[in-house]
This record gives structure tokens, C-alpha cells and sequence, in this order.
């Protein structure tokens, strides 16, 4: 039972957030506004694992962990996609964010030494990428501007970096409880996106009274859900279920973001596109149905 309740906060919860930050992100900086979400969230489960019965003192080696798995998934995976929704719909992001099985098969094998993809994995490698290119393919004839096709980029290296923090997180060192490995990994990650954010000049002329409620009702979502609830259920069922399992969240997350997308904020949804959804999450079935049926 608590596997089948992580497995569907992450299913459900993760795919509402592309809403979320998209509300929220209409007024707020981006680079603060995912920061000051970890943060906060990092803070509560940080201080809840201090108070559990397995807690114990993390070690210097499970802060470089944090900091590096931080880094990875929230710095560079969710920082991008935040800071990509600034241009594209969130239907978008997310269908392209179902790219990330693919990284971690690849990641996988080469990093962990996993067995070598075969013809199987590799038809679903392509047939993945020709998804992409159904997806964007339209933008990018439609003499799309340059803002919006970054944010193509920065959501295809999002998912990247996502990957990479939840291959290097399956064998690093971190606390027994996993909710206070969480909250680590959420100060880390939110103090990065906020440094950044400093670095880049978010703070000037801030003035959060302009932000409306849509914002930070959205804000507030991240928080409890994106973040305690669903990011605590990931970081969990990396520990308790076989990564490419795991990573069949790629096949929801985007049909719920787009239902959402299409119904709150009437997000445009063309043949081409659902065509490239469709291709993708085919072959992200095909790339995990060989890994995912060793583990029966």
C-alpha cells in the first residue's frame, strides 16, 4: 500500500505542478520562486527527520550527496523547467520532460554498468527523439522566436539533469530516513537557486505584494505537494523500487499536465503534437517493459 501511495503522488501530484508553476510563474522570479519553494519545503522535512526515530547526524559525505543530488534535480531540472515556462505552454513542458526515461536507460548503462541496451531500448531511443521532433517540429517551422525554442532546450537539458542526480542518488551515501535525506537535498537545491537567482539580479525592484493570488496559490501548491508530498514519495521509491520503474512517472505526469493545461488555461493541443505524445510515451514503454519485467 505505501508503494502504490508514493507511486501515485508522483503519477498525479508531479503532473499538476506544470500548472502550477505556470500561474505562479506569471509574476514571480522564477529563479526565487523555485528556491524559496525548497527551501521552505526543506526546512519542514528537515526538521521532521531531526524529530523520527531513525534520525542521526548527517555526515560530510551525505551533505556533498545533497548537494550534488540537489544540484542535479533541482537546481538544473527544475530550475530549467521553471525558467523555460516563462515562454512555453505547460502542456509542452511536460510532454518534453517525457524524455527523461530515455537518460535514465542510457545513464544507466554507462554509469552503473547496467546491462547494454539492445535493439529494443535502442527502437525506443529513436522512436523518442522523433517524438521531440513531432512536438517542437511545428514551432519550429512556424518561425517560433528564440525565446521559446530555449526553452525547448532548457527542458530537454532539465530532464537530463534530472536523470543524472537520480542515477548518482541510487548509490551515494545519504540518512537512513528518507525524510530527512529529502529535506537535505531541498535546503541544497533551494539555497543554489537562490544563489543563482541573487547572481542574476531577481531581488531587484522585487515586490511581492504585486503577485497576485493565482501566484502564490500556485507558490503554495509547490510547496505542500510538489514538494513534501510528491518529492519526498521520489526520493523514497528511488530507494524501494527498480529506477526504471520509477521513472514510468513520464507516462502520467504529461497527460495529466495537458488535460490541466487545456482546461485551466486553454493551452492549444494540434494533431502533430498529440502525435508526438503519443510516440514518446510508446517508446518509453518500450524502453522500461524489458528492464521493468526483470523485477517481477
Amino acid at each position: 500500500m505505501l508503494l502504490l501511495t508514493a507511486f501515485g503522488a508522483v503519477y498525479l501530484l508531479w503532473g499538476s505542478t506544470y500548472l502550477a508553476i505556470k500561474y505562479a510563474v506569471a509574476t514571480m522570479p522564477p529563479l526565487l520562486l523555485a528556491g524559496s519553494r525548497f527551501l521552505l519545503a526543506g526546512s519542514i522535512l528537515a526538521l521532521a527527520g531531526r524529530a523520527s526515530a531513525d534520525y542521526e547526524t548527517p555526515t560530510p559525505a551525505q551533505w556533498k550527496t545533497s548537494f550534488i543530488v540537489g544540484g542535479l534535480l533541482l537546481l538544473g531540472g527544475n530550475g530549467m523547467v521553471v525558467l523555460a515556462e516563462r515562454t512555453l505552454p505547460s502542456s509542452l513542458a511536460a510532454l518534453l520532460i517525457a524524455t527523461e526515461p530515455f537518460w535514465i536507460v542510457i545513464l544507466g548503462w554507462l554509469w552503473l554498468r547496467g546491462e547494454r541496451p539492445g535493439w529494443q531500448v535502442t527502437l525506443g531511443l529513436l522512436l523518442g527523439f522523433a517524438g521531440v521532433y513531432l512536438l517542437v517540429g511545428e514551432q519550429l517551422t512556424a518561425g517560433t522566436s528564440r525565446a521559446q525554442l530555449l526553452g525547448v532546450g532548457l527542458v530537454l537539458l532539465a530532464a537530463f539533469s534530472w536523470a543524472a542526480g537520480s542515477i548518482y542518488g541510487l548509490r551515494a551515501p545519504v540518512p537512513r530516513s528518507a525524510v530527512l535525506a529529502s529535506g537535505m537535498q531541498m535546503l541544497a537545491g533551494g539555497a543554489l537557486l537562490l544563489l543563482l537567482g541573487t547572481g542574476t539580479g531577481e531581488w531587484r525592484g522585487l515586490r511581492p505584494a504585486s503577485f497576485g493570488l493565482a501566484a502564490w496559490l500556485g507558490w503554495g501548491y509547490l510547496v505542500v505537494f510538489g514538494s513534501l508530498v510528491a518529492f519526498t514519495a521520489y526520493s523514497w521509491l528511488l530507494k524501494h523500487a527498480p529506477p526504471a520503474r520509477v521513472a514510468t512517472y513520464a507516462y502520467v505526469n504529461p497527460v495529466v499536465a495537458v488535460l490541466l493545461g487545456w482546461a485551466m488555461l486553454h493551452e492549444k493541443l494540434t494533431g502533430q503534437m498529440l502525435a508526438g505524445a503519443a510516440v514518446i510515451v510508446g517508446s518509453v514503454v518500450l524502453i522500461t517493459a524489458q528492464q521493468k519485467s526483470r523485477f517481477k
